[in-house]
């Protein structure tokens, strides 16, 4: 459910996308000094938004400079980092954590079994730091798990559990924009949550996997039917974002949420359209 939270980087100017790239590898390095270099494998460009849109709430005082890591050991690359980008940092370990977890009661996945050995003593350390949020991953995957145990195809059990999830990892600090941020995070995660579905419904209904719109593979107008709904949810979500007093970093974070987050469903569509290489059924 995440890798979607992603900027359309050809809509950026040149100054957003240093600024951007800047904010992912501060992020990454964040987790790799706080968790090691095993947790820097688990970052997603997801948590660079949560960065972006707490610091442009809060604007916690920057640190930058210039510096080589391991993912780019030759090249100098810009980065910046604050205190939201240590609270993203933990929780980009947490969710990685429990995710693999989850990936080994599902499917017995023993890489993801591996991968979590090595996160456990971050997630507790974790835990202790920000026990609200990490209660609220585990509960919101649960809930997902349950249902997938039981094959129970209802769409909206299934993204409000994670729509839960993200609304208290949007929530920083408990004060007086908690609720406009709850109620972002609450739609985002519900998007989140149908748009992996959406992506992956396909696959899922070749392989008799879990998936809440199974029913619907294979249907005429799919394409037009999922947007609708996506195009609902997101609005729900834009209204509580435009009540934030967003200023620095606005535009990069519009781009993510009107622009960004579209890129791999119209790239699925485009792709049926030129001849449904993929074997589904008609659109």
């Amino acid at each position: 459910m995440f890798g979607y939270l992603v900027a359309d980087t050809g809509k950026l100017t040149e100054e957003e996308f240093s600024r951007y790239r800047a904010c992912y590898c501060g992020l990454c390095r964040s987790i790799r000094e706080r968790h090691g270099q095993n947790a820097g494998l688990a970052l997603t460009y997801d948590m660079a938004f949560l960065v972006l849109l707490l610091s442009s709430l809060y604007e916690p005082e920057e640190t930058a400079g210039e510096g080589t890591c391991m993912p780019h050991p030759v090249k100098a690359r810009a980065y910046w980092q604050n205190e939201a980008t240590a609270y993203a940092a933990d929780l980009n370990t947490a969710l990685a954590y429990l995710k693999c977890l989850d990936d080994w009661e599902d499917d017995g996945n023993l890489g993801a079994l591996a991968e979590a050995k090595l996160l456990e003593a971050s997630f507790h350390r974790t835990e202790k730091l920000w026990p609200r949020q990490c209660a609220a991953i585990r509960a919101g995957l649960d809930k997902l798990h349950e249902l997938e145990k039981k094959r129970i195809e209802d769409a909206d059990a299934a993204a409000d559990s994670f729509g839960g999830l993200m609304a208290e990892l949007l929530v920083w600090r408990e004060d007086r924009w908690s609720e406009d941020l709850r109620a972002v995070g609450r739609s985002l995660g519900r998007f989140l949550y149908v748009m992996d579905a959406v992506m992956d419904l396909d696959e899922d209904a070749r392989r008799s996997r879990y998936n809440p719109f199974r029913r619907w593979y294979g249907l005429e107008r799919n394409e037009q039917r999922f947007r609708d709904i996506l195009e609902m949810i997101l609005g729900e979500c834009l209204r509580s974002f435009d009540r934030l007093p967003l200023v620095q970093d606005v535009s990069i974070l519009k781009n993510i949420l009107c622009a960004g987050l579209w890129q791999q469903f119209d790239q699925k569509y485009m792709r049926k359209k030129r001849g449904n290489p993929d074997g589904a059924g008609p659109v």
